[in-house]
């Protein structure tokens, strides 16, 4: 007779399935003879030469994998490892956290990867065919470009006819102003004019290095989320690095995410994913899911704190030297 389809047994399978670790391959009792060296032995791979006894006749199957390896993906489980970090996250970094690491991709590698493919499909590789967020490029491109011709010429890169900045000879250049000021020139004039360049240099770099910027960010985030999770249930001494390794993760499950919704256009469902990524840090920590939402929103809130505290003082540091020294 045939099994009736239970639903809540299924669940409770995947559930299970889910929590428990990855397990290794058995190893092969079979004995092989090696196809490249001719080494007659028993397990899984050749002992003189390291190939795999599973070695077998190109098909469509082996000719993907190995195009896959030539862009570094064939290693350790790279589609596995997204399947991983979409259906179990969490466990998957403690996984790899408690030393299961050759049946994961690892995850800077991983990283890199993932947001060349991202940038690729924002750059037209979807299912439109066209660049994604080119308008709110243009509009910053816009709004900078309209700053810098209120303030310059775009034909004597010297400051408009208008500006009283121009009589106490202020010079431009292409990045702003770095001519001498004169005394005489408005110390809040010079105040912003310093402020706006180092933020349009900030700006400038982040839109080049995106993937270096969001390691840093990471490293910040982690260093304020370790304070409420090197205690957790599952990982008692959780260390800074550890945690760092677990976010970098996180932004991998990120990215994949963001890479789906990019590919079919729904761009708007991106920055919804962000709060998917509570679900890692709940599965890796042990903590219930009003303990980690709380301590996460904790510690981005004394970020910010931390974040504007910052900006005042860079501003009243920046106020102070150019009042004693320019």
């Amino acid at each position: 007779m045939k099994r009736k389809f239970n639903i809540k047994e299924r669940i409770q399978q995947f559930w299970a399935w889910r929590e428990r670790p990855r397990e290794v391959a058995p190893m092969s009792t079979e004995e092989h003879e090696c196809l490249n060296c001719q080494e007659h032995y028993t397990g899984n791979y050749c002992p003189r030469c390291g190939q795999a006894a599973n070695t077998d006749r190109f098909s469509m199957k082996v000719a993907a994998e190995n195009f896959a390896e030539a862009y570094g993906m064939g290693e350790r489980g790279m589609f596995r490892t997204i399947l991983d970090l979409i259906l179990r996250p969490g466990h998957l970094i403690l996984d790899y956290l408690r030393g299961k690491r050759a049946s994961y991709f690892a995850p800077f590698k991983m990283y890199f990867l993932l947001a060349a493919v991202s940038l690729l499909v924002t750059h037209g590789l979807n299912i439109t065919g066209h660049a994604l967020h080119d308008d709110s490029e243009n509009v910053t491109e816009e709004v900078r470009q309209e700053h810098d011709n209120g303030r310059t010429s775009k034909t004597t890169g010297t400051l408009e006819d208008n500006s009283p900045a121009k009589e106490q000879g202020v010079t431009v250049d292409e990045e702003g102003v770095h001519g001498s000021f004169d005394k005489n020139y408005p110390t809040e004039s010079r105040i912003y004019s310093i402020i706006y360049n180092t933020l349009d240099k900030i700006e400038r770099f982040e839109q080049k290095y995106p993937s270096i910027n969001i390691l840093l960010l990471l490293m910040l985030i982690s260093g304020i989320l370790y304070l409420f999770f090197r205690h957790s249930p599952n990982i008692p001494d959780l260390r800074y690095p550890e945690l760092f390794i677990s976010l970098v993760y996180i932004a991998n499950m990120y990215i994949v995410y963001s890479i789906v919704f990019d590919f079919f256009s729904l761009t708007k469902l991106t920055s919804y994913a962000l709060f998917l990524t509570i679900i890692p840090l709940k599965q890796m920590s042990g903590y219930s899911w009003r303990g980690t939402i709380l301590k996460t929103v904790v510690a981005f809130t004394i970020m910010l704190v931390l974040f504007i505290v910052f900006i005042v003082l860079a501003v009243l540091g920046v106020g102070l030297f150019v009042k004693y020294h320019g």
